[in-house]
């Protein structure tokens, strides 16, 4: 083991600041040992402060419209051999209904950027699942909107909204996107968010087109700065019918690797095993709970629409990933040391819901 590496390893493990140079030096020398070590401390640290609590988030995907066009996704506006649909408020409510029974007490809206979906509409469909579960947490996933619109979100219900950059690279991003879309508006949403009060969640793909070592590394350096409250991280997943569709996966030894960096980055963080590791490995999910994830979003989604929300090409939605399935779930998590718990899951520097 070089100097350079070893003393990465050493600032990571005791809290220090890293350098650019210092998380490069985690990537570019990637293998089980280093991987084993870094899941240890990770785990050691997400121990301290959540015990062996796994937290699951009732993912409700309710919408696959979206006027952009990004390179990597399966919901492209141009492309045409997506079947698209809308859930009403009454499909969502339904959806809310079915995961509280089964121990949900966080439900995660999710959808590509929608025009139909605009304030009025939002904010009717929070209010109302905050009248009717107000025991539980709201989190958002629709992109970019105004900060007027941010703020009608919170204010109807919503507590929590993850937002991916998906490349802290001004130059990275501009290749994974049609010339309109803006980093800096992407970036500046984040910090918007932030400022409002919600617990905010950023994140990035790994492996994804153009990206190198120094890339992910600068997604690093901005989560280790920005101090997000959630990070969702996984691998690119190419989808036929995008421009990316010949491209190679991501790696899942990379992504693991990146899990516990985030965890010992900042311990307290919400990080999810993503359904794209699930997607890749059959046991990528318990993969990324033990490399330092204690999140999991099964899906709420009903079953109809489920295979339309393709972001990404065979992505898993039934089995595990299935909402209906927790008491398997629980199983499987117990099986390697871990439980399910039924609870908002606010990071552990966060009391209650504001």
């Amino acid at each position: 083991m070089n100097t350079t590496l070893k003393t990465s390893i050493e600032k990571l493990i005791s809290h220090k600041l890293l350098t650019k140079e210092d998380f490069v030096a985690l990537l570019n020398h990637n293998c089980i040992e280093l991987r084993n070590e870094l899941a240890y401390h990770a785990n050691l640290q997400r121990k301290q402060h959540y015990g062996r609590k796994v937290y699951i988030r009732g993912l409700i995907e309710f919408t696959n419209y979206c006027k952009n066009d990004c390179f990597y996704c399966g919901i492209r506006c141009s492309n045409q051999n997506a079947i698209r649909y809308r859930l009403s408020k009454e499909e969502i409510l339904t959806c809310c209904e079915k995961g509280y029974a089964l121990g949900f007490r966080t439900f995660v809206l999710q959808g590509g950027e929608d025009a139909y979906f605009d304030d009025f509409r939002m904010t009717e469909i929070i209010r109302s699942i905050r009248k009717q579960f107000p025991d539980c947490a709201i989190t958002l996933s629709l992109g970019e909107r105004t900060t007027e619109s941010f703020k009608a979100l919170l204010d109807a219900g919503a507590n929590r909204y993850l937002l991916r950059e998906e490349t802290a690279c001004e130059e990275h991003y501009q290749k994974l996107h049609p010339s309109h879309m803006s980093y800096q508006q992407r970036m500046q949403c984040l910090f918007t968010l932030k400022e409002l009060g919600y617990q905010t969640g950023c994140g990035f793909m790994v492996g994804s087109p153009f990206q190198t070592p120094e890339m992910i590394a600068n997604d690093l350096l901005f989560i280790q700065d920005f101090q997000p409250d959630m990070v969702g991280i996984g691998p690119f997943i190419h989808h036929d019918h995008t421009p990316f569709g010949n491209e190679p996966d991501g790696s899942i030894d990379d992504t693991l690797l990146l899990l516990s960096i985030v965890r010992l980055i900042k311990p307290d963080i919400l990080l999810p095993a993503t359904t794209a590791l699930s997607t890749l490995a059959a046991n990528g999910r318990e993969q990324g709970i033990l490399a330092g994830a204690n999140v999991i979003m099964p899906n709420l989604s009903p079953d109809n629409v489920k295979p339309q929300y393709a972001l990404y090409q065979g992505k898993a939605y039934s089995g595990m990933e299935a909402a209906e399935q927790i008491a398997l779930l629980k199983k499987q998590m117990t099986e390697i040391g871990y439980e399910i718990v039924t609870d908002i899951g606010n990071p552990s520097h966060i009391s209650s819901l504001s």
